[in-house]
């Protein structure tokens, strides 16, 4: 019976000493080498066969992470993994009780191409480590090979204009990881646009109007929250138009990263597909007559598995509902705890799906370092992450 585990790790601006990342915003030697053994550590802690991680703004800084966790996991194995030179008062059986060492392979970063390396002005990007390593090279979603229009109607007929995206704000990163001798899955990690709004500099300025706190203008940053969402919820439709193609080439799929917004958001839904309606055939038709003009039971059906089979699950959600737990949260902002963070599960990680191949059966949290601050602008602690990192326990069946 294979088990395995998949985590999302958003590390917070990873990145080597004395490089300026955002204005002003670096390490000092001090500061970055107690990040690093901080993220190792979590990295050791979650100990997962598959992790995607977000805000990776050098490659060369996550490999010190993974070399470092390596390290910590190495020396745990000499003091824990039993043998006849240790003596146990107590013995303890746990399902595993090593470390497995990442090593130098299994690893793929997708640079930001929005990044252009000038100090002060960087943009992260994504990578995944893989146990498992991959099946072919992973796949970078960026740049878009034609621009995608999104179309608007006035509500009174005419034409509404449309909303261009040519480039993602963050690569999404496609990969396919073989995790048994049978199973390989396609695994997609991404970090959305977040909640900070889009304020445009006018030609020839310093700075937007709407970044002058000193001169408040509430209108135009309601605005510029207004652009940020309707670029993640583009970026939601880029990631479900690919999450699609894979389902429906018979690929099981899983889909983890940064949402930057709840399960429930609309952004989130376009992400993980519709839910079905309790029966279609109680629904007046498309192309209805009259009122009693309604799906048959035959179109229900198969209006069901056309919806159920591109359909993803939250991690999280199984969760709740299988241990009454109330609460889970990866980031505290402003009083707010709320999951941003998340991965997806496609039906074949259903236990009730007749397509299943496995399933969840536990999900890690790890969130006691989350400080709760007040102002994205307030002092924060930048060496530790600001999200909690979430890990899914995997079970398949046996082949």
């Amino acid at each position: 019976m294979t088990r395995f585990t998949i985590a999302s790790f958003n590390v917070k601006n990873l990145i080597g000493a004395d490089q300026e990342y955002y204005t002003f915003q670096s390490y000092t030697p001090e500061e970055y080498a107690w990040k690093e053994d901080w993220t190792a550590s979590q990295l050791f802690s979650m100990d997962a066969d598959i992790v995607g991680f977000q805000e990776i703004f050098e490659e060369d800084a996550l490999r010190d992470v993974i070399a470092e966790a390596d390290r910590i996991g190495e020396a745990s194995n000499d003091a824990v993994i039993p043998d006849k030179s240790k003596r146990y008062h107590r013995k303890a059986i746990f399902r595993k009780l090593g470390y497995t060492p990442y090593g130098t392979g299994g690893l793929f970063v997708a640079p930001n191409s929005n990044d252009t390396g000038t100090p002060g002005n960087r943009r992260p990007g994504v990578a995944i480590l893989s146990r498992f390593g991959f099946v072919g090279t992973p796949e970078i979603i960026q740049n878009l090979p034609e621009p995608l229009d999104i179309p608007f109607r006035e509500l009174t007929g005419e034409d509404g204009g449309h909303y261009r995206v040519s480039r993602l704000s963050r690569p999404i990163l496609k990969a396919r990881i073989p995790v048994s001798d049978t199973t390989t899955i396609t695994v997609f990690n991404c970090h959305l646009k977040s909640k900070l709004g889009e304020f445009p500099r006018p030609d020839g300025a310093d700075h937007a109007p709407e970044a002058d706190l000193a001169n408040y203008d509430a209108v135009g940053r309601a605005m510029g929250a207004m652009r940020a969402a309707l670029r993640r919820m583009a970026e939601a439709w880029v990631l479900r138009r690919a999450i699609v193609e894979e389902l429906e080439a018979g690929h099981p799929v899983m889909v983890m990263g940064d949402f930057n917004d709840g399960e429930h958001a609309v952004s989130s839904e376009i992400i993980s597909g519709e839910v079905p309606f309790r029966n279609y055939s109680w629904m007046l038709r498309h192309d209805a007559k009259h009122g009693a003009d309604r799906y048959s039971r035959e179109e229900n059906d198969i209006i069901q598995d056309a919806v159920n089979k591109v359909r993803l699950t939250s991690a999280e959600s199984l969760f709740v509902r299988k241990s009454m737990r109330d609460m889970v949260y990866t980031t505290a902002f402003g009083g707010v705890y709320e999951s941003i963070d998340q991965i997806y599960l496609s039906r074949h990680f259903q236990p009730d799906s007749p397509q299943t191949i496995g399933e969840m059966e536990y999900f890690s949290v790890l969130n006691d370092h989350l400080t709760d601050g007040s102002h994205a602008e307030a002092p924060y602690n930048k060496l530790a992450s600001d999200h909690g990192q979430i890990m899914a326990h995997i079970r398949l069946k046996d082949a």
